[in-house]
């Protein structure tokens, strides 16, 4: 785990490891959520980067019978 310190503006630092991991580039934005007391970072990304990531979800369940 790795530690980063707020500056006086409130802005922190990404650790390069963790910029080179998720594959972050300057200007990217970000969703920032709080959550059970901790703050999420979370890359925004293109919408074609997304292409396929549900390759090979499971579709076959049952609907009840008004949401058909």
């Amino acid at each position: 785990m790795q530690s980063v310190t707020i500056s006086p503006k409130y802005q922190i630092v990404i650790p390069k490891t963790v910029r080179e991991a998720l594959n972050l580039r300057p200007g990217q934005k970000m969703q920032v959520v709080e959550y059970a007391g901790r703050i999420e970072l979370i890359p925004e990304r293109d919408i074609k980067e997304l292409r396929g990531f549900l390759k090979g979800i499971n579709t076959e369940f049952n609907r009840e019978e008004d949401r058909v």
